[in-house]
């Protein structure tokens, strides 16, 4: 690391801002440990126009509301919030981390890595992102029950969705966009015998509405179909670059390989979110950051002591309760002093 960065020094440094880091973080902070979250902003939750599928959020709360409203939140408990891109991260000779960002080292004991992924973006001419192009079917599907749909991509994934839409609409194209089909003669069949059009001209223009919405493709050979919006399917890049530094096994589709609790295969390292395998989606977020934090609490909370660490230290003094740091009890005391 660099001899001219200033140093800060944590229990655990969160790496990512949108929901599975900032849960991880919360949980991390409220339960005693000092804690900072580094995001570099951007990322997948901030695009979201609406907020769907997650309990006691309007969904007219957009992804950025959402998450400024979290960083408040977690401001008011004691984490630190800072606005950084990390560059680099090694372990030291006694087992901590050491994160570089662009002036700063973050040192911890534990990790989070919720770096998330990004969605791979088809070719233009496209809808407007959240407007008419859309990549989570279980969040927005909902948007379009009983309304013209279009799946965009060649892969089998592509073509499965197309026929899960055919659960919210009656009206279902397969775009290609001229690319030769990538499914198997099984998924073919499934197609043949669903109601699907499946179009392979390419896309050469888009008209929306005077309020921002799709509302038709145009077609190479002089069509133009009418459509409410649709999903683009071309697969996902994850952000693993830390993971891999740091020597996290990673999956061959490029996720993080990680255990019950977010643990990865680096002792005191943990990936959370859409860097890991399963369904891209806000509350399995947050349940994911709340399980890695809860389980860094585990191992790095003082009390109770383990017998090994009492028969050399002897009992637990008053004076050295409790093991929460005094800037967060200071904190947590004003947190819930409330005036009369």
């Amino acid at each position: 690391m660099a001899d001219d960065l200033s140093v800060e020094e944590y229990e655990v440094v969160v790496v990512g801002g949108g929901p599975a880091g900032q849960t991880a973080a919360l949980y991390s902070t409220r339960l005693g440990h000092s804690t900072a979250l580094v995001d570099r902003g951007g990322g997948r939750a901030a695009m979201m126009r609406e907020v769907h599928n997650v309990l006691g959020v309007r969904e007219e709360t957009s992804g950025n509301e959402y998450l400024a409203v979290g960083k408040d939140q977690l401001r008011e408990y004691g984490c630190d919030v800072h606005r950084d891109v990390l560059s680099s991260c090694s372990r030291t000779d006694d087992g901590r981390f050491e994160l570089a960002g662009g002036d700063t080292v973050y040192r911890a004991e534990r990790v989070v890595l919720a770096t998330g992924m990004n969605d791979v973006r088809p070719e233009p001419p496209l809808p407007r992102t959240g407007r008419g192009l859309h990549y989570c079917l279980h969040c927005d599907a909902h948007v379009f029950v009983d309304e013209p749909v279009y799946v965009m991509g060649h892969s089998e994934s592509a073509a499965h969705v197309a026929g899960i839409m055919l659960n919210f609409t009656d009206d279902v194209d397969l775009l290609t966009r001229g690319a030769d089909p990538e499914w198997s003669d099984e998924t073919a069949a499934m197609l043949e015998n669903h109601p699907i059009g499946v179009v392979h001209e390419d896309v050469t223009g888009v008209q929306n509405g005077e309020d921002g919405w799709l509302q038709a493709l145009e077609f190479e050979d002089g069509t133009v179909r009418e459509y409410k919006g649709g999903f683009a399917m071309y697969g996902a890049e994850y952000n693993n670059g830390l993971a891999r530094e740091l020597g996290c096994d990673v999956n061959d589709d490029g996720t993080v390989d990680v255990g019950d609790h977010g643990q990865t295969s680096v002792d005191g390292v943990y990936a959370v979110g859409d860097l890991t395998p399963g369904h891209n989606q806000v509350p399995i977020a947050l349940a994911d950051g709340a399980k890695a934090g809860i389980d860094i609490h585990f191992q790095l909370r003082d009390f109770p002591r383990e017998p090994d660490v009492l028969a050399e230290a002897g009992p637990v003094r008053c004076e050295e309760v409790p093991g929460i740091p005094d800037e967060l009890l200071e904190q947590a005391v004003a947190y819930h002093t409330y005036d009369d």
